[in-house]
Formats: structure tokens, sequence, C-alpha cells
């Protein structure tokens, strides 16, 4: 922790208060031990933590609660006694213990089996043999009881630990609406009593899709922390990459299930080439191939040949093949514009979705030229998500810019700016909106 004083102080306390600051002081840094302590227990353990707690429980809201009430108490105990030498079982025996005063409190509604179920949780396991149930809790919220709409934000707030601000954001909703679906899932998973365990093989075509939607949507929050410098972000980027790896061993026969993870692995694989020397972000177009992953690249090949082979193409395995025509400028110096714009076609054909669409629009104008990009572009406008989505205006102002509409790109950026949460990323809007500073201002083009 880093102590600022003033300049009369030479940056020493005045001798008077040498005894009160050194204590002071001391309880401030054991206040700090603690605090990251318990934050790399959350990283490296909360998803863990509630999918135990939940399973024995069959309430993950509950779980979810008594978790937090352990991270509180961690909060207030640790600065006194010292970060434990197994954080994750005093956190689960802590959790246990709340648990079990709720169910108390209503002792009628919540019956004795789960009373009893939470009562025989062991009091301190250790975190190597604390059994991973996030395999059986990510089922659960992807059951058929829940609405489909909600189940992969229902993964990523339940196994992965994401508040509803953020998995709004990834999924263009209000926070204020998606907590209040979260919620209803919640609670449809107790009153259904919604098992919590990994389906048997007839079940699961109905819910791998929803399972494999919320590893992604983590890997990619994870991915908006592009130089790694956010634990948190990174972390999840990991821990999305370590589920997608779970689920394929247990399905090596689904296509899909293999292509996430090839996706994941190619992206991955350009992580220290997407900021320079002094953390400023690179496009793709522009970074050093040398730096991307030989490794993870190798693995991301093996794992969508193998998915290949199967004989279903599907939405993963089509944003694989198109990192893996990214790749292949690696190899040969020219990117393949053509295949990237017929990769794009069947992935906007397959999913609809309009952040496929954009890039197919990006695709299309490195193919035809900016005019032609912008024709793909307007029609993702229609789209009324888009119009808060950061890369939509990014890549309109580029175009814009392109096509000498200049006013009107910067007029793009600066929504495209106020929109983005990232600083190195604002940081290269406003270059890009800046070097259009000396061109014409007035706007009107017609193409915006």
């Amino acid at each position: 922790m880093k102590i600022i004083f003033s300049r009369a102080g030479a940056g020493k306390p005045p001798p008077y208060a040498t005894k009160r600051w050194i204590k002071s002081m001391s309880f401030l840094d054991s206040n700090c031990r603690a605090q990251d302590a318990a934050e790399a227990a959350a990283r490296r353990s909360y998803g863990k933590l509630v999918a135990f707690l939940a399973a024995r429980s069959g309430d993950v809201a509950a779980a979810e609660d008594a978790l937090s009430e352990a991270f509180a108490a961690a909060l207030a105990d640790w600065p006194e006694h010292g970060a434990p030498a197994n954080p994750e079982g005093w956190l689960l025996t802590a959790a246990r213990r709340k648990l079990i005063d709720a169910h108390r409190r209503r002792r009628a509604e919540a019956g004795s089996d789960a009373l009893d179920a939470i009562a025989d949780l062991d009091q301190s396991p250790r975190p190597n043999e604390l059994p991973d149930r996030r395999l059986g809790l990510l089922f659960a919220c992807a059951h058929p009881a829940i609405d489909p709409a909600i189940r992969a934000p229902l993964m990523l707030q339940a196994v992965l630990g994401l508040d509803a601000a953020r998995i709004a954001s990834a999924f263009l909703m209000s926070p204020a609406a998606m907590g209040q679906r979260l919620v209803r899932a919640k609670n449809k998973i107790r009153v259904a009593g919604i098992p919590f365990r990994v389906p048997e093989r007839s079940e699961m075509g109905e819910r791998l899709e929803a399972v494999l939607d919320a590893i992604y949507a983590a890997f990619a929050e994870g991915w908006l922390d592009a130089a790694g410098t956010d634990m948190g972000r990174r972390d999840l980027a990991e821990e999305a990459i370590f589920l997608g790896t779970m689920v394929a061993e247990l399905l090596p026969d689904e296509p899909e299930a293999l292509g996430l993870l090839a996706l994941m692995l190619y992206a991955e694989s350009r992580r220290k080439a997407r900021r320079d020397p002094a953390g400023d972000y690179v496009p793709l177009a522009e970074q050093d191939l040398a730096q991307w992953d030989v490794t993870l690249i190798e693995q991301a090949e093996t794992a969508l040949r193998c998915a290949g082979t199967i004989g279903c193409i599907g939405r993963y395995q089509l944003e694989a093949a198109i990192q893996s025509a990214h790749v292949e400028r690696r190899r040969s110096g020219n990117a393949n514009w053509p295949a990237l714009v017929r990769l794009y076609d069947g992935l906007v054909a397959l999913t609809g979705s309009p952040v496929a669409a954009l890039n197919r629009a990006l695709a299309i104008a490195e193919m035809e030229g900016a005019n032609s990009g912008l024709a793909a572009l307007d029609a993702v406008r229609t789209d009324a998500r888009v119009e808060e989505y950061q890369p939509y205006w990014a890549a309109r102002a580029e175009l814009l810019a392109r096509t000498g509409a200049h006013g009107d790109a910067r007029h793009a950026y600066e929504i495209a700016i106020g929109l983005e949460r990232d600083p190195s990323m604002r940081q290269y809007l406003d270059r890009r909106r800046s070097a259009l500073a000396g061109f014409d201002t007035v706007r009107g083009s017609g193409l915006g």
C-alpha cells in the first residue's frame, strides 16, 4: 500500500504519533493482505464453492448469498487473525454455517433433508479435494424448465460470479432487466428441484448449446483485457478455456464443444500481440505475427480438425474457421478475404447474429471497398441492439473515413468512444478521430 504524506512531513510521521502510526499502518497492511487473499480465493474458487454449496442445498441464490456473507466475514476476521492456510476451506465452512442459519430460520419451508445435506458438508476440505461440481451446475442452469434466453447469463453469474451489469452488457440488455430475469431463474431452479448433475447423453442435446454460450461469453469478457493486466479478467479467460476443455473431454463426439475450444485457443494465442510495449491497443491487421502463440494455435488446429471429422457444422466451428483463416496470414503473409466473407455468410445465415453481420461487412470492405462495406453495414443497423454496441460504431467510423465522409466518421467515433470501457481502446479510437481533424467537417455524405 502506498501512503502519501505532506511535504512538511518529509514522507515520515511526526515523532509523537510514531506508535499510533505504526499500529495504523500495520492494520492497513494486514487489511490489504486479507483483501488480496480473499480476492485471490474468489478468482480461484468462486464457481467451485457456489456449485458445491448449491448442489447440496438445491438453492443457487442461497448459496451465492451465503458465500457473499462468508467473504464479508473473511474481510472482518483475516486482518486480525491472518489469512488461513486453506482460504477455500475457511470460506466453505463459513458459508455452510450461513446456509444452516438461514435454513433454521425458515425450517418449516425448507424441510429437514436440505438442512441435513448442508450439515453433512466437510468442515474444511482441502482445495485439491473439493469436488468440482461446476459442470453439474452449468447443466442445471441449462435445464429445459429454465427460459432459454436466460440460461447462459444464469451460468455466468452462478458459476463464474459475474454481476448483472457485466452480463447485461455482454447480452446487449439493461442491467435492471437482466437482474430481474436472473432472480426468477434461480427461484425456478429451487422450486422445481432441478438436480445439479451432468445429464444423461439423451438429455444433452437441448442443454449443450446454452452451456457453450455461457463459456464463450465468459471468455469474451476476459478477452476485453487484451494485455492480461486485469487479474480478474485474465483468470476469467483461463477459467473459460478450462471449462471448455472439460466439456470437450466429456463430450468428444460433440463438434461444437471442440469448435468452441478451438475458437478460444485461437483467440488466446493472439493476446500478447494485442498491446504494444507502451500498452496501447494494436488492431488485428497491425499485430506482430511473431508474437502469436504457436503452441496454442496448434492445439486449436487439432481441435478444429477433430470437429470437422464429425460432419456437423455449427456456429463455433465456423467462428473457429474464421480465426484459422486469419492465422493463414501468419503463414502466407496475405489474408484470404474471399474465404472470410464466405465463412461470415455461413455464420450470418446460421445465427442471424448482428456481430457476425458487422464483421462480414468489414471483410467485404477489405475485398470490395469501403462503400460496399458500408452498404452491408447499413443492413446491420436495423437491429436495435447495435445502437449501443461500440464495435459497430467504430467499424462505421472507419469505413466512413475511408470514403471521405470525415464529419460523419468523427461523429461515429465520438459515439464509439462514449460506449467503450477500456481506456486503451478509448485512446486508440480518440487517435483515429483526431487524425480526421484537418479534414472537411461538413456532415451529410448520405452514407451516415
